[in-house]
């Protein structure tokens, strides 16, 4: 395979992957519509960060032991799990105890401040923690290594191809969230996004947790 084609393979593959709606898709959308642009960018630069070093690792070989480790494998699946359901569920429990709404005053993890660098832990973290990310790696990355190529540097640059995708159509969920933030100021549909998106991050981490 040529080192154009591989690019360009990979590409479709992991472009089908970004443009899935997801917990990444659900987590900039939340913190975007709710107006932190800042922290919606930092979630963003997360989110690509843990991209990257899975990449990185898989192109070093680390994550197949991972994957390889049935006991490394369950206890981070249960760990992301257990973070993820925890998240959803102390949203969805402060829209039913009458909690201030992101926004107005709420520190929590997917309120908090507007900042860059909170935004940024969130991303890396959710991404670090989702097991199924080194699986995929390990699954399709060595795929569109061309004979030959360099391990390490292929698996790099292919991992940057994944992540410029990811950037590019965040950046159009950013700018489409900005559409509702007028509509987002009404207390009843703060709490309507959060219930929403609780839901999803929770189901996430309730299949994450059944999924073998």
């Amino acid at each position: 395979m040529a080192t154009s084609t591989s690019l360009w393979s990979f590409a479709l593959v992991v472009g089908l992957l970004t443009l899935t709606p997801g917990l990444d898709t659900a987590l900039i959308l939340r913190t975007s519509a709710l107006g932190r642009r800042r922290r919606a960018w930092g979630v963003v630069l997360g989110i690509q960060t843990g991209t990257l070093l899975w990449g990185a690792l898989t192109s070093l070989g680390v994550t197949a032991l991972l994957t390889a480790s049935h006991l490394a494998y369950t206890t981070l699946r249960w760990v992301g799990a257990a973070y993820l359901v925890w998240l959803g569920a102390r949203m969805l429990r402060d829209t039913f105890r009458g909690r201030p709404m992101a926004g107005e005053g709420d520190p929590g993890l997917l309120g908090g401040e507007d900042s860059v660098t909170g935004g940024w832990r969130q991303g890396t973290l959710t991404n670090l923690l989702n097991p199924k990310m080194g699986a995929f790696y390990v699954a399709v990355l060595p795929q569109f290594i061309p004979v030959g190529a360099h391990h390490f540097a292929m698996g790099l640059v292919l991992t940057t191809v994944h992540v410029l995708l990811g950037l590019l159509w965040s950046a159009a969920l950013i700018g489409f969230a900005r559409v509702l933030h007028g509509w987002l100021r009404r207390p009843r549909a703060r709490r309507l996004l959060d219930r929403i998106t609780g839901t999803v991050i929770a189901a996430f981490g309730v299949r994450l947790a059944l999924s073998d």
